[in-house]
């Protein structure tokens, strides 16, 4: 058995879910911990394109279990949509395939009716939320005013419940913002009509992933956005409202912290981001524009342009800190060839000081102006490379300087979007030695 936790370690959109589905084939269950739908996996397998948004990216890998577990805040007509066209695809034949946390959150038209009218009276201040409505579920989740997914299941505590709590958003919604009130009554049916078609998906997931690790099965957790969006280690409050580190998994998922094996941080070759908020190595000139059209950079959820920059080693090593990571995966490193010189920030000057260490402060982050490391780049075309040795010199130098400067064995080389395009110089769940 080996259990292996997949994080991001950079913004989010790091390739996460083109490197879970090549690490699902060895996967007997692949569990989602935390965050909504406001979160979207790509996966090229065979040339087609799927994009996940809730259902794990292991759902692609026909033997695979897919838990979603109660850390993650869930919109049912957004996952009834999904698994519907997994179905229509052929992908997701048994329900069994699917187990849906009783204990998760629901995300109902309230929440996002609250997160897009708040964000539109935050102005130049918006925090560049996608409007899906995942922090005003977790607002809620932690006020102990949450409906769950259990409660879709039960109408006499689903309507008292929504009942209680529609008053108080609908005073929210029109008194202090200005919009138009939600019809609770239609919210209560839909809710109703919701539980009926998820109740085959629905289980109390704690005990399934007790029988697996008993069972001596490999489990791996697939996190959601990345470190620096993590609501208490992210450039807050440019952040997702819920905890995108390694150990969230404990309480996201329901498993000890003894149960962990192997914790793998993915990151891309370079670093983007999505929104607004800091980003000291972005890089506003040709390189970045190059990164951003070779590497295709539109967010798989809201299809808003990435911002691009260079590789940013401060970042690294505060999640290797964070997380715990006993390697890396690097993804994209394709898209860098023709770039010429390519550069890593080894450093910032803040305030006329040399930081080595990621600031503490969003105002620190600000005010940091990178230090660059310069490395010679590579012309050649990567994506049929499959051995780290048949990479070109330059790449295989950049690859052994990210992992000096992380201090982090480069597990993982993903050189293009298929499950193919990978190079692989030690397999996470390959045996404890």
């Amino acid at each position: 058995m080996t259990t292996v936790v997949a994080v991001g370690a950079q913004w989010g959109d790091e390739g996460k879910g083109k490197i879970v589905d090549w690490l699902g084939k060895a996967s007997d269950l692949v569990v989602r911990f935390h965050g909504g739908n406001n979160a979207g996996h790509t996966l090229v397998v065979d040339g087609e394109t799927t994009v996940l948004h809730i259902v794990p990216s292991g759902v692609l890998n026909s033997e695979t279990v897919n838990v979603i577990g109660p850390g993650v805040v869930v919109d049912p007509g957004a996952l009834l949509k999904e698994l519907d066209a997994l179905s229509e695809k052929g992908v997701l034949k048994d329900p069994s395939r699917v187990r849906l946390s009783g204990r998760a959150h629901v995300i109902l038209e309230w929440h996002k009716a609250l997160d897009i009218a708040r964000e539109k009276a935050r102005g130049k201040g918006a925090i560049g939320t996608t409007g899906r409505g995942i922090g005003p579920t977790y607002e809620d989740k932690v006020a102990r005013r949450g409906v769950r997914i259990a409660d879709l299941l039960d109408e006499k505590a689903l309507r008292e419940i929504i009942a209680k709590v529609g008053e108080q958003k609908n005073f929210e919604l029109v008194e202090y913002l200005k919009g138009e009130p939600v019809d609770i009554e239609a919210v209560a049916d839909q809710a109703l009509a919701w539980g009926k078609l998820l109740a085959p998906y629905v289980e109390h997931t704690g005990p399934v992933l007790d029988s697996a690790l008993r069972q001596g099965k490999n489990i791996l957790f697939e996190g959601a956005q990345g470190t620096f969006l993590d609501i208490d280690h992210g450039t807050y409050p440019f952040v997702t409202s819920s905890n995108c580190v390694a150990g969230a998994v404990c309480t996201g998922a329901g498993v000890g912290p003894t149960k962990i094996d192997r914790v793998l941080g993915i990151t891309k070759a370079y670093t983007t981001r999505v929104g607004s908020g800091p980003f000291p190595t972005e890089d506003f000139g040709k390189a970045g524009q190059y990164l951003g059209e070779k590497g295709h950079e539109f967010g798989a959820t809201t299809g808003r342009q990435r911002r691009c920059g260079w590789l940013d080693a401060l970042m690294l090593r505060e999640s290797v800190a964070v997380n715990g990571f006993t390697g890396l995966a690097v993804n994209k490193l394709d898209v860098m060839s023709g770039l010429g010189d390519v550069k890593i920030a080894t450093s910032y000057e803040i305030d006329g000081k040399e930081v080595k260490t990621f600031p503490m402060t969003l105002g620190e982050i600000e005010r940091a102006k990178p230090v660059y490391e310069t490395l010679p780049g590579w012309d050649e075309d990567l994506t049929r490379v499959r051995k780290f040795e048949d990479l070109p010199e330059n790449a295989r130098n950049y690859i052994d300087r990210v992992e000096e400067l992380a201090e982090t064995p480069v597990d993982v080389i993903s050189i293009g979007p298929g499950r193919d395009e990978t190079i692989v110089r030690n397999n996470p769940f390959r045996p404890m030695e």
